[in-house]
Order: structure tokens, then C-alpha cells, then sequence
């Protein structure tokens, strides 16, 4: 294989992936009210594709399912269908004992900084405990050393080592979440809203922070998170979830200036515009549907202000868009077939 195809080829790849967890009564409970097994489909056939060096957002309502695609890629949930490849590898079905290497090349940074870290433990050990594990350094001194360098890295001072997780301020236990994430030299990390608990002054210091590291490290992240204005300024590509399942994805710069399905532009209009550029949108009203009885055909037509009967009754498919996204619409897909008419319409009346 050549530089130019391992260049091209993604980091991270998954494929029709798929997750569903049984939330049944137990059986004899079922059995007396006669009841059936009953399943949360959280994420249904998502297919994405991350490029070394860039950032992959996944954004939603809370329930979406972004969570559990950020479990799932690193390990902590099993797929029930699909597949997860990471640099060429299938994932999916690999066994624990073949994981060393990936779970040093996969790091995940978590929403709450407090509750990622061991309380009774020292910074020092904390961040050190993947050098431990993974054999990175070879005596006490170089470990020393090396967390002296990582907490420098993300903003901190050597010393703080010392200290407890209890003595820091939020923003500063995430910079030491972040310095643990990245002290097994990883390729990709996956970012669970990182700064959702954050206050905003100290919100930009992080993502600031994890920009400066992506360029100096040369990091991949899959980016979870509801706030579109985090997800702007982080993202090279964004997905858009809604029940599970992916309804528009693409560059940032695309969905941002043209985003086309009704979802998305609800999330858009969430943004704080004062130019009230968006203030024709029709709003979209109405709550996410129970996740474990969702609608039939479309899952957002409850709410769409473009709905008819197809919605109702099929689900749609993505389909790919100019400017290079993908869009599960079937009013963006007549849309698109009626303006291809015309176009065949107009190139037979010129010739």
C-alpha cells in the first residue's frame, strides 16, 4: 500500500453500526401481564468516516444517541450490529487480549472532569497510570519527568502533581483529564461534551486548549456535543443525529452556512443570531418521540413542518448533496429530483 493511500484512507470507519439495549420487565413479570420484550434502539445503521488529523462532530438533542456511539467506538458498549474499524483494523469482534495497542492508540476525555478522576489519588498518579500500564516509560525518573511535561502541555503547573483532584477548579481537572487522555501518545480521542460543565470563559480555554494539541500531536477527535456554537468553531465535519439515527452530515462549513433538513435547521435556530437572518424559518415544535415506540417511516415527522404521507410511512435514506453532504429528507429528496428535472428539461429545449 502506498504513503498516498494510507494518507487517504480514514482512521476511523464505521459501518451500519448499531446498538439496542433490552429494557424488558423481568420474565415472570412479562409473563403474568403478558407483556413482550421491549428495546431502545439508541443508535440505528450510522456510517461515518473520520480523517486523520480532523475533527468529526456528532450533535443532537440529549437521548439522540451521541453517548453511546462515543461508548461504543472506544469499547465500553458492544455493538449489536456493525462494524468499527480503526486504522485498517476491525474492532468490532477483536478480542480483549488482542486490545492493548488500540486502547493506547483510543483515549476518551469525559463530560464531568470531577467524576473521571480517582479522588484519592494523587495528579502525579493519575496521569501517570498510563505510562504505567502501556510500558511508555522505563524508570521513575523519566515518569517524573514525563507527567512534569504534560501537565506544562495543558496549562498546569509541575507542582500540581502534588495536589488532589478536590484542590482544582472544573477547568483545571479537565485540563488533567486532558493530560491523562493524551499521556499514552494516542492517534484519536473521543470527546464526551467536554466542556458541558464547564463555565464559558473557561469553556473556550479548554477547546482552545484541544486545538493546540490536535496541531501539535496530530490528533484525531470524534466530538460529542449539543452546543452548536462549540461544534462550529471545533469541527472539520459535522453529523446531525436524531433517534439514533444520522439525518444530514458533511463539512462544518456546509451544514453551518446551508444546513437542509428540518432538524438540522431547528438546532440552527437554537444559535443566537443577532442579524435575525433565520427569523422566516417556520419554528419547529413538539418534543423528541418515546425513543422505545418511535414513529413510523420518518422518526422526526411528528414534528416536521414538511411532512406528508411518505414520511409517515418509510423511512428515508441518505442522499448525497452538493457541497458534499448527505441528507435523510424525502422533501429535500423530491426537491432535489424536481430541480434535476428541470435542469433535463431546460438542456433538451437548448439542444
Amino acid at each position: 500500500m502506498t504513503l498516498h493511500a494510507i494518507q487517504d484512507r480514514p482512521l476511523v470507519s464505521v459501518s451500519d453500526l448499531s446498538k439496542s439495549f433490552d429494557l424488558s420487565a423481568p420474565f415472570l413479570n412479562r409473563l403474568i401481564e403478558r407483556k413482550p420484550k421491549s428495546f431502545l434502539r439508541a443508535v440505528d445503521g450510522l456510517n461515518i468516516d473520520i480523517p486523520r488529523g480532523k475533527t468529526f462532530s456528532l450533535v443532537g438533542e440529549s437521548g439522540c444517541g451521541k453517548s453511546t456511539v462515543a461508548k461504543l467506538v472506544v469499547g465500553l458498549h458492544g455493538a449489536t450490529n456493525g462494524k468499527i474499524r480503526f486504522d485498517g483494523t476491525d474492532l468490532t469482534d477483536l478480542r480483549a487480549a488482542d486490545r492493548g495497542d488500540f486502547r493506547r492508540r483510543i483515549q476518551m476525555i469525559f463530560q464531568d472532569p470531577y467524576a473521571s478522576l480517582n479522588p484519592r489519588w494523587r495528579v502525579r498518579d493519575i496521569i501517570a497510570e498510563p505510562l504505567r500500564s502501556f510500558d511508555i516509560t522505563s524508570s521513575s525518573k523519566e515518569e517524573r519527568a514525563e507527567v512534569a511535561r504534560l501537565l506544562e502541555l495543558v496549562g498546569l503547573n509541575p507542582k500540581d502533581g502534588e495536589k488532589f483532584p478536590h484542590e482544582f477548579s472544573g477547568g483545571q481537572r479537565q485540563r488533567i483529564s486532558i493530560a491523562r487522555a493524551i499521556s499514552s501518545k494516542p492517534d484519536f480521542l473521543v470527546c464526551d461534551e467536554p466542556t458541558s460543565a464547564l463555565d464559558v470563559s473557561v469553556q473556550s480555554q479548554i477547546l482552545n486548549l484541544m486545538r493546540d494539541l490536535q496541531d501539535e500531536m496530530g490528533l484525531t477527535y470524534l466530538f460529542i456535543s449539543h452546543d452548536l456554537a462549540v461544534v462550529e468553531f471545533m469541527s472539520d465535519y459535522v453529523g446531525v443525529m436524531y433517534l439514533g439515527r444520522l439525518v444530514e452530515a458533511g463539512p462544518a462549513e456546509r451544514i453551518f452556512a446551508a444546513p437542509e433538513h428540518p432538524y438540522t435547521k431547528l438546532l440552527m435556530d437554537t444559535v443566537p443570531d443577532v442579524t435575525m437572518a433565520r427569523r422566516g424559518r417556520v419554528p419547529v415544535v413538539g418534543e423528541v418521540p418515546n425513543p422505545i415506540n418511535p414513529p413510523p417511516g420518518c422518526s422526526f415527522n411528528p414534528r416536521c413542518p414538511l411532512v406528508h404521507d411518505t414520511c409517515r410511512i418509510r423511512s428515508p435514506d441518505l442522499l448525497g448533496r452538493p457541497g458534499g453532504t448527505v441528507v435523510a429528507c424525502h422533501a429535500v429528496a423530491e426537491d432535489g429530483a424536481s430541480q434535476g428535472e428541470a435542469a433535463g428539461k431546460i438542456k433538451a429545449g437548448g439542444v
